[in-house]
């Protein structure tokens, strides 16, 4: 059974390879990227997958009978008809069924919904193509959070508009987890997964950090407008206004939902004392 992953050279793409590598031969994992030579390093086949370019789609899912579908970075109005490139080449090319990474989120109200909206567009797509279908709602990433650290430690603390409300967070290698179950077991046909570890607040975010990293880190809750401004400078207004979108929905209680992360893959989405345990820098 041969399974295909596109958007293989990012993170979560390249993180689902290597977990299916662990259920499936490497000849039967194919990657598919729009610049194959930055996925090179998987140790899979990888064939050119620009969501853009419907009959290189084509030709690159010729055998694949299993395929997973990232959603793209692109605008949303531009990720609705590249999805559906790759649905239809999976159609013609007689892929039996596909897996789309789609996200949680406010549809309404924030910067950050037109995205959550052109992502449950192509969940549309992909429940009337004909094809069996599983889609996996994503929480937030909980790593950048852990990447930001020093920032967050020369800041003094965390600021943002989420206030004390809880949000289902998870890390890549969870969800690689998850996704690399779904393609490759069967009973998950027409389910949608919220896929997400224990929900928590920002309070309890930073009680975390300060665990792992000895830091004295404390979270203060500002208005959305407040935090956009201060991040402007430091992310440009587009990405900060779909940043602050997020923080919105949080505030919205739009990502503390009931997790489907057991009935995904069978076993419990990692704790957060785990995770920030493993996280926790090696002090010599």
């Amino acid at each position: 059974m041969k399974i295909a992953v596109t958007a293989a050279s990012g993170k979560l793409g390249a993180a689902i390879i290597q977990e299916l590598l662990a259920l499936q031969p490497k000849e039967e994992v194919i990657g598919l990227a729009r610049t194959p030579e930055k996925a090179a390093h998987l140790g899979v086949e990888v064939r050119p997958g620009d969501y853009n370019h419907l009959e290189k789609l084509e030709q690159s899912l010729e055998g694949v009978e299993v395929l997973l579908l990232v959603s793209g970075m692109d605008a949303p109005d531009k990720r609705i008809p590249q999805h559906r490139n790759v649905i239809q080449a999976a159609q013609k090319c007689g892929v039996k069924k596909i897996v789309y990474t789609s996200i949680q989120g406010p549809e309404e109200q924030t910067a950050f919904s037109p995205i959550v909206k052109s992502n449950r567009q192509t969940e549309q797509d992909v429940m009337a193509s004909g094809l069996e279908w599983v889609i996996g709602r994503n929480g937030i990433y909980i790593e950048p959070d852990v990447e930001y650290i020093d920032s967050y430690i020369q800041e003094g603390g965390i600021r943002n508009c989420a206030g004390d409300s809880k949000c289902g967070y998870t890390t890549r290698t969870e969800l690689a987890h998850a996704y690399a179950k779904m393609l490759t077991e069967d009973g998950h046909h027409a389910k949608i997964y919220n896929l997400h570890g224990s929900a928590i607040t920002q309070d309890e975010l930073a009680a975390y950090l300060n665990a792992a990293f000895d830091a004295q880190l404390t979270y203060t809750a500002i208005s959305a407008e407040q935090f956009k401004q201060e991040r402007i400078a430091e992310l440009g207004e587009f990405i900060d206004t779909v940043v602050t979108g997020i923080y919105q929905g949080i505030h919205g209680g739009d990502f503390d939902n009931e997790s489907h992360y057991r009935e995904a893959t069978g076993r419990e989405h990692q704790s957060w004392e785990a995770y920030f345990h493993s996280v926790r820098p090696e002090i010599n």
